[in-house]
């Protein structure tokens, strides 16, 4: 009996870990503890990918969202099943320091400084944005936003559109943004 409840304590302590911990890499042995789709779960069945841009500045600090970046169906089911990676999310959003000098990159200037949050859990639909994710920067982030898909099929169609196609609250250093709104942008 003794060996049992020892053994379900054990059990219990490995699917407790903390959500944040780097997962086994890929291809390893590791089995123990919850598996990354216990807390990343994502069932849109059409695509959503790409940048989400705020209609209006949202800043704390020198920090200002840049954006949302959803990926494709394949980037989400690869993160789902473990895969994952510390620098990139089907789902993340990015902060410029906009008191950080400018760079030169193959797209043009920008900010030298950026703070990419990627999620501790995601849920993400045809209708839904459900993030939480933690920065340095920033500390607990999260966005608890809904997804317009008439308006998000219209910018698609126009490659890029002024309308709101996301809109919810953003939770960020401390600070709550109600009704953010985000346009969509297809990306280069």
């Amino acid at each position: 009996m003794i060996a049992i409840a020892i053994t379900l304590a054990m059990v219990g302590c490995e699917d407790a870990r903390a959500p944040d911990k780097p997962p086994a890499a890929a291809g390893s042995a590791s089995t123990s503890g919850p598996r990354a789709s216990d807390a990343f779960m994502s069932s849109a069945q059409d695509d959503l990918s790409g940048y989400y841009l705020p209609a209006s500045d949202i800043v704390i600090g020198s920090y200002r969202l840049d954006h949302i970046f959803l990926g494709q169906p394949f980037e989400f089911e690869t993160w789902e099943e473990g895969e994952t990676s510390q620098t990139f999310a089907p789902v993340m959003l990015q902060f410029d320091d906009v008191s950080s000098p400018m760079v030169a990159t193959e797209l043009g200037e920008a900010h030298s400084v950026t703070a990419r949050v990627l999620p501790t859990a995601y849920v993400v639909t045809d209708s839904t944005v459900r993030f939480t994710g933690r920065s340095e920067k920033l500390g607990a982030v999260s966005l608890n936003a809904r997804l317009d898909p008439d308006a998000l099929a219209t910018a698609r169609r126009n490659l890029g559109d002024d309308g709101a196609v996301l809109s919810g609250t953003l939770i960020a250093g401390g600070r709550t943004f109600d009704n953010v709104r985000f346009r969509w942008y297809g990306g280069d």
